[in-house]
């Protein structure tokens, strides 16, 4: 276990498009560990507004959202087999329903509301407890969720890399989306997480960058994974 009682972290910050879903999963199941994908909490926060008629920028409201589904328990986080994480609201798996273009822009949105972050807060870090080891990816795990985790790292990769990479995603919701309708939307959202007043994407000062521009992959999962074992030390062998 970590620090204060929890499991070992391995965290992964770093913008949209970063790879970091592909990245985070392929790391635990390497490492024998569970996956957290923050970002999931938010379009789900995001989500559940849509459909209660609440603005996402509207703080007071989203947050009273967010304080009501956790309250509630209305979303629940379950591990998967191969170290996946499922998200469920209100009893349904809504993984599909929240990787869309319009529900990314608004867990951006949300995600800017200290109240909301504030809610979703103890979510996160009670996923930590009882479980051997966590690899989570967001945009402040090890900055603000888990200051203290294990390993960090902070993946990145140039705007028009990161715009093809989601072009596909997206012309999976949408066939009339362009690949610079994508970069627009990238540029976008880089803009609101890294303004946005509270807990704004940036790199933790100890957290080492990984560069996927014009990399495979394949080579960039192999880099991650070496990193998280070289700092975690002979016991993260990647053996259940």
């Amino acid at each position: 276990m970590g620090e204060k009682g929890r499991a070992v972290v391995v965290a992964l910050d770093g913008p949209a498009g970063a790879g970091k879903s592909t990245i985070a999963r392929r790391t635990a199941q390497a490492l024998g560990f569970t996956l957290l994908d923050t970002g999931a909490l938010y379009r789900v926060v995001a989500l559940a507004c849509e459909r209660e008629g609440v603005t996402w920028n509207d703080e007071q409201a989203a947050t009273a959202v967010a304080d009501r589904v956790v309250r509630d328990r209305r979303m629940r986080l379950e591990p998967t087999e191969g170290s996946g994480m499922r998200i469920l609201l209100d009893g349904v798996d809504v993984g599909g329903l929240i990787r869309t273009p319009s529900i990314s822009m608004g867990a951006s949105t949300v995600s800017a509301i200290g109240g909301v972050r504030q809610a979703l807060l103890d979510v996160q870090r009670d996923f930590a407890k009882g479980v051997k080891g966590l690899v989570c990816e967001g945009r402040d795990i090890g900055t603000v969720i888990f200051p203290d985790a294990d390993v960090k790292i902070f993946l990145t990769a140039s705007v028009d890399e990161r715009a093809r990479r989601r072009h596909g995603e997206f012309l999976a919701k949408d066939p009339t989306m362009t690949l610079e309708q994508t970069r627009e939307a990238v540029v976008a959202r880089d803009a609101q997480d890294e303004n946005r007043k509270v807990a704004p994407l940036r790199k933790a000062d100890d957290a080492i960058v990984v560069d996927s521009t014009g990399a495979d992959l394949e080579a960039t999962v192999a880099k991650v994974i070496a990193l998280a074992r070289q700092k975690l030390g002979a016991g993260a062998e990647g053996e259940r």
